[in-house]
């Protein structure tokens, strides 16, 4: 696989994410989420017609029957080697409605079967950045615990560490936990692509680890990023009732219980790109002038470690904006 994936590629890759992010910058802070995201969905779709790949979706909108477009199984591209793809056109739906920071456009390709087929349910995860020892946090551990040994391989006290979690009342007592162990909590409405992301690089966001349960497609996402950008990360399915269960054997889960490590979720060789819509901790959001929209991408490869920071000017003449 490792000859197409080349710098020109990974940019073609970056053109969807950034296609998608242009086209949501009219919902911003408009309070419909559905128009955003379906704005982003058709953007991103109508891009990859222009790609040189056969892409399978196995991270999408949903099902075939929940989703009109990039349903899980549907196929992306004009023809050529074959893809797996994992995409959020709009992660963040309710954070563009509201104009609220770390709305993305996010995607990852990969070799075919190597990126966990996530049903959509609840996933627990844990997740810190590079330059840690193995085994530094483990999902079956108390977060007092893990923040303690966080603490330690950093050479700091526990009152030094933040962590960062959704704002939902199933995480009460994950907040007290943390507290209580010393650490620093951030709250975030949405968006936790970007907050896992966030632990990458805490000398520059001030986020050390994260915790909790958020989406499972999210956390393949999120996952494929650290593959590129280093780090530690540790995902279990939750399901709440029967139906999910069954969606999930129809994905080929049958072992319910599992703890999926970084690789499980994302292995082989990754490209991950991202563009942001509203601004952020890792990407400024989309901007217009007279002659040009602006973006901001980030777009990177596991095999090389490569991370490319790209700002695009499109003249809006050309868009039609």
């Amino acid at each position: 696989m490792g000859n197409w994936l080349d710098r020109a590629f990974a940019l073609e890759a970056v053109r969807v994410t950034e296609a998608a992010a242009i086209a949501v910058v009219e919902h911003i802070g408009r309070g419909d989420e559905h128009a955003a995201d379906h704005a982003a969905v058709e953007a991103m779709r109508r891009t990859f017609n222009f790609l040189p790949i056969t892409g399978t979706v196995v991270i999408g909108e949903g099902e075939r029957d929940e989703a009109p477009m990039l349903f899980i199984g549907e196929q992306v591209g004009s023809g050529g080697l074959d893809v797996d793809i994992a995409l959020d056109p709009l992660e963040g739906t309710a954070l563009t409605a509201r104009a609220l920071p770390n709305a993305l456009a996010v995607l990852a390709m990969a070799e075919p079967g190597t990126l966990l087929n996530a049903p959509d349910v609840y996933m627990e995860k844990v997740a810190i950045g590079p330059g840690f020892p193995e085994g530094t946090v483990d999902l079956d551990r108390p977060i007092k615990d893990n923040i303690v040994s966080l603490a330690k391989a950093k050479g700091v006290h526990p009152r030094e560490i933040t962590a960062l979690m959704l704002e939902r009342p199933r995480h009460e007592k994950y907040i007290e936990e943390a507290r209580e162990a010393g650490a620093s909590v951030r709250l975030i409405t949405d968006g936790d692509v970007a907050g896992i992301i966030a632990t990458t690089s805490p000398a520059t966001t001030g986020i050390d680890i994260y915790f909790g349960q958020g989406g499972a497609p999210e956390g393949v996402l999120a996952a494929s990023a650290l593959r590129c950008l280093g780090g530690q990360m540790q995902g279990r399915l939750v399901f709440r009732n029967d139906d999910e269960r069954e969606r999930a054997v129809k994905w080929g889960i049958t072992d319910f219980e599992r703890k999926y490590t970084l690789h499980d979720m994302a292995s082989g060789d990754v490209i991950f790109a991202a563009t942001g819509v509203t601004d952020g901790s890792m990407l400024r959001g989309v901007r217009r002038n007279p002659d040009y929209i602006i973006t901001h991408s980030v777009v990177m490869r596991s095999t090389s470690g490569t991370v490319r920071w790209v700002e695009a000017h499109h003249a809006r003449r050309r868009n039609g904006r």
